[in-house]
């Protein structure tokens, strides 16, 4: 079997690590496998990039590159990115007009040849993120009657008119319009969200799509919205984790390894862009810690936040440690494994493979009750859920936890015992590898009739 995967990138982000996982998994079952992304950083020879840029003309190509040259200055400079921005759109002029009428941009040439992007013909597609200003939506209709295609959501964008996460708006269920937060990533300059929409519900209408969610809550939603008549059949197929990276281990050693004191509480918190991640809660989990401090007769807290670069800031007798992305799993799993306590708090998530991995090592989670968080922490007995924005829960179960030192340990070994049961990630490649040879299966029969 010969499968192509798709994403936006194969480094950064929840749903690149999913693919990624996958990619890698499949050639250690002997399959052909591929990855074909957006924009590649890693140097993976199976990791193909879409030719995007070489379908360019010759301006286009030469903005991108002059703006390429900005990068550096990017973060360092005032107004450095929007320069840089800038100068990428003004050598596609189409796609000027198309973003400052609110339109979301599809024409990406490239996705067309997708096809013959392998050494091989691919026998399946699967797809994860679409958005990320790399892909042609417009393909999925002639993509579907060439080969099966295989969609996995990681968030909400295919069903509305903007917005990865729809924040408890239910316009996409109606058609959108008068969008109440434009910003909402991805973000769009004018409301057009109807005429997105409704360009989307076109596509699909023509395409036949093999979903799969990572939650029921997401396929709940899908099978309410626009993309519910492109589905041929529809899978929740659980994200999982690989238990050989993420596992228990001792707290101390792991303290150890990263320098971390061990005569301290330590709180974690995983995640892209932290403070500034409009999806997560950076202001619930600092509210509640602060909320912890104050009723923790003196004692020093550590509240470390994974994935973000800062200053270490200091709130009376509480420390926060701001720790750049880290690239190796194995130091990633030493966070989770000197943590006492994982803390979760979102305004929107699918099914965060942050909290599996901490799951994974044991580690008690306490975590915003959204989306398909709670398809994940089984509350009072791997971890606890609260409500979302609720700081004042989020610290009196936190404070539970550390005074309870057998309902810890319980919480730690049926955190362990689950996500072997249900989230390990050799579970996951099985599911979607039988899932495969049933759709080709039928795939195969299906064309063989019509041929007769």
């Amino acid at each position: 079997m010969r499968v192509l995967q798709i994403n936006t990138s194969d480094i950064v982000g929840g749903a690149t690590r999913i693919a990624h996982n996958l990619f890698n998994a499949y050639r250690d079952c002997g399959f052909e496998s591929w990855l074909a992304v957006g924009f590649k950083q890693g140097d993976d020879p199976n990791v193909l990039r879409i030719p995007n840029f070489e379908c360019l003309n010759k301006w286009g190509k030469l903005f991108i590159l002059f703006s390429n040259k900005l990068s550096p200055l990017v973060g360092k400079v005032r107004g450095a990115w929007r320069f840089q921005r800038w100068l990428k759109m003004v050598g596609q002029p189409r796609k000027l007009v198309e973003t400052q009428r609110g339109h979301e941009y599809f024409d990406f040439p490239a996705t067309w040849k997708l096809l013959d992007i392998t050494h091989n013909r691919p026998d399946i597609i699967h797809c994860h993120n679409l958005h990320g200003d790399y892909f042609d939506l417009r393909v999925l209709p002639w993509l579907s009657h060439q080969v099966p295609v295989a969609l996995t959501l990681h968030d909400e964008w295919l069903l509305s008119g903007h917005c990865a996460y729809t924040l408890n708006c239910m316009r996409w269920k109606t058609g959108c319009g008068h969008c109440p937060d434009l910003t909402i990533y991805p973000p769009i300059r004018r409301d057009a969200t109807k005429y997105n929409w409704s360009r989307k519900r076109a596509i699909y209408a023509r395409s036949h799509l093999y979903i799969a969610t990572p939650s029921q809550w997401l396929m709940n939603e899908v099978e309410q919205s626009i993309l519910a008549p492109a589905m041929e059949e529809a899978r929740v197929i659980h994200n999982g984790v690989d238990l050989s990276v993420f596992q228990p281990a001792d707290k101390q050693a792991a303290r150890a390894a990263l320098g971390l004191p061990n005569d301290i509480t330590i709180l974690l918190f995983v995640g892209h862009g932290t403070r500034n991640n409009q999806f997560k809660d950076y202001t619930t989990m600092e509210g509640a810690i602060n909320r912890v401090a104050a009723k923790s007769d003196g004692n020093e807290l550590l509240f470390v936040c994974l994935g973000e670069k800062g200053s270490e800031q200091c709130l009376g007798k509480t420390r926060i440690l701001f720790i750049e992305y880290q690239k190796d799993l194995n130091k990633v799993a030493q966070f989770y494994q000197a943590a006492d306590i994982y803390l979760h708090a979102a305004r929107a998530d699918t099914f965060p493979n942050v909290i599996l991995e901490a799951l994974a090592c044991g580690t008690p989670v306490i975590g915003t009750a959204v989306g398909g968080i709670p398809e994940q922490i089984k509350d009072g007995v791997t971890g606890f859920l609260v409500p979302p924005g609720d700081a004042d829960m989020m610290a009196d179960r936190v404070i539970k936890l550390l005074a309870d030192k057998k309902l810890s340990n319980y919480f730690s070994q049926q955190a362990i015992t689950r996500t072997k049961k249900f989230f390990d990630l050799n579970h996951q490649v099985k599911n979607y590898l039988a899932w495969y040879e049933e759709i080709l299966e039928k795939w195969k029969n299906s064309h063989n009739s019509t041929s007769e």
